[in-house]
């Protein structure tokens, strides 16, 4: 006997978008994938059922070319970040037979020592949010999140589950 799939009248249908490939929903936001920073970023956009929101996709369609001003903002805040780690590692707070803690002295030597590895667009508080999540080196257990309205830098998060 043939049953058929009653979960498949409330799944929505995967779409595509120029930028961003073939867009499927999943866990409540839109997924595809964008080349950022030089290779493939996963990116998750909200919208509805029906589809992406627009604001979102123009969003995270905008990301490739605020990078290259984001990049020295987020350097800055990763090195932040980074700093107590350092002075916890030069007190010996840290076992570091297995890894290695990494030593960076100014800003734009972080990008040695992340992977970003999700871009995120949605409203948060009424105001489009785009948020690029990096793993680090000195961070293993946490994934960090640059976040921007618009062009303005709102946050670094030190702790966020990717979309």
């Amino acid at each position: 006997m043939n049953v058929p799939n009653m979960f498949g009248l409330f799944k929505s249908r995967p779409c595509h978008h120029p930028d961003l490939g073939t867009l499927t929903r999943s866990r409540g936001m839109w997924r595809g994938a964008l080349r950022l920073a030089s290779h493939p970023v996963p990116v998750a956009v909200s919208g509805t059922r029906q589809g992406p929101d627009a604001a979102a996709l123009a969003a995270a369609c905008a990301a490739p070319g605020l990078l290259p001003g984001w990049m020295p903002i987020v350097a800055r805040a990763l090195f932040d970040h980074y700093a107590p780690g350092l002075d916890a590692y030069r007190r010996g707070e840290f076992d570091t037979a297995d890894d290695p803690f990494p030593l960076i002295s100014k800003p734009a030597e972080v990008w040695k020592h992340v992977k970003l590895v999700f871009l995120a667009a949605s409203p948060v508080d009424g105001q489009m949010m785009t948020e690029l999540g990096y793993e680090t080196a000195w961070d293993i257990e946490h994934t960090l999140c640059a976040r921007f309205v618009g062009n303005d830098f709102i946050e670094l998060n030190g702790s966020v589950l990717p979309p």
